[in-house]
């Protein structure tokens, strides 16, 4: 999604090493290397994305039936702001927030589907949510950060979250209007490019331009449904064949209709080769991993494994390498496309997944079912973040320095101040 992605070039940065990025603050080790935090997964810079790995490893975890390590539980309870927000990462969390730490949605948001699933932390999780309540734009939706203009992607993340707790996130309302008002708004019409389709936010000129990214968010949230979306039971939905399914409908749709409208546009978009393409300035078309994983999941939950057949398949043939190269997150996305289409994650197209998004951090407490034999890859060294498989293409540079610029100004607007 645009903001985990952006989240992935900030990572990025501090693996590339582009002068003037900003340093790892952790406590130095012997070697004089920044020293991880304790419980932590992945192997690199939290900065920009630890809190999001975090809960996706442990969310992803929870729908394999294993039971995470208490440490690394603690550890994302422990980035906790006391108003209940969260931040990407906070190198000292013992140091109470403030109006520096950039705390945001998505980070919060994530934090509350992977505690919600875990059970047992209602106390967080109600805080947290009372948080993303207070922080809600007027037209329903939540933008990265509070104040910041609504995007697909951040108000999709949200309604899985409220969704996680037993919400009903057409309830949820600021000045009439629910998050499915603030979604249906960001839905392309069924005429012209990109039908059904849902943008990410209009662009300068108002205009909505279809967005793969968001469209698999949207599908999934117009459906009320999180990270760990299913589509079991499902045997074809109102997509119908993903073939063969259209956008239909005119005016304004119904959340439910906006779903298959999305989902219509997304299968036709991995109709031909399986997969959805990432283009770089200044390098070729290359496949999508992570929005590719995206998009199974939305096939799924909108119409059944049968949708996501095609995209799954190229996976499982596909991914191993990216999720090695791009670490827990990564392998978080794999999990919930085998969760949401009812295949064995420890065994995607021979790769165990569970074990290997395991051994990218503390050993869980236990496992309800046995993980696959010796054959199963171990990671490599990780950038942590699920969506980095392309960062060494040409204009790689390029592209982390205008995502630093975007959020380093983005984050420059409202800021809910914090004990």
């Amino acid at each position: 999604m645009n903001i985990r992605r952006c989240a992935a070039a900030l990572a990025a940065v501090a693996v590339i090493g582009i002068p003037g990025s900003p340093a790892f603050a952790a406590s130095p080790s012997p070697s004089g290397k920044a020293a991880l935090p304790d419980g932590l997964y992945g192997s690199t810079d939290p900065k920009y994305d630890g809190v999001w790995r975090q809960s996706l490893a442990l969310l992803a975890q929870h729908t394999a039936g294993v039971r995470p390590a208490a440490r690394a539980v603690d550890w994302l309870t422990g980035q906790q702001c006391a108003d209940g927000s969260y931040a990407a990462f906070r190198a000292d969390p013992a140091r109470a927030c403030d109006a520096k730490v950039m705390v945001d949605t998505n980070s919060t948001a994530a934090a509350v589907q992977a505690l919600a699933a875990l059970g047992g932390h209602d106390a967080a999780t109600g805080k947290a949510v009372a948080w993303l309540k207070s922080v809600q734009n007027k037209d329903g939706g939540w933008g990265y950060t509070a104040g910041g203009p609504s995007d697909t992607n951040s108000t999709a993340v949200v309604v899985g979250a409220l969704a996680a707790v037993g919400e009903k996130p057409a309830a949820v309302v600021k000045d009439g209007k629910s998050p499915y008002d603030a979604l249906l708004g960001l839905a392309l019409p069924c005429s012209g490019d990109g039908a059904g389709a849902f943008a990410y936010q209009p662009d300068k000129k108002g205009k909505l331009v279809a967005n793969a990214d968001a469209s698999a968010a949207g599908v999934v949230a117009a459906l009320g449904q999180g990270l760990a979306a299913t589509g079991a039971g499902k045997d074809g939905g109102a997509g119908g064949d993903a073939a063969t399914a259209k956008c239909a409908g005119d005016g304004k749709p119904t959340a439910a209709q906006a779903a298959a409208n999305g989902a219509a546009y997304l299968a036709h978009e991995v109709a031909k080769d399986g997969y959805l393409t990432s283009v770089l300035p200044g390098a070729t078309a290359q496949p999508d991993y992570g929005n590719t994983a995206d998009t199974v999941v939305a096939l799924a939950a909108q119409g059944g494994a049968a949708q996501a057949k095609k995209p799954l398949e190229w996976l499982e043939k596909h991914a191993e390498a990216w999720a090695k190269q791009s670490g827990p997150a990564a392998y978080a996305q794999l999990v919930f496309a085998a969760h949401a289409t009812g295949a064995d994650p420890r065994d995607f197209g021979g790769l165990d997944l569970v074990k290997a998004l395991n051994a990218t951090g503390p050993a869980p407490e236990a496992t309800d079912a046995p993980t696959a034999g010796d054959n199963a890859a171990k990671p490599a060294k990780s950038d942590g973040g699920g969506h980095a498989a392309v960062w060494w293409t040409g204009g790689i540079l390029l592209v982390v320095v205008i995502a630093v610029g975007f959020m380093l100004s983005r984050r420059g607007g409202k800021r809910v101040q914090q004990p």
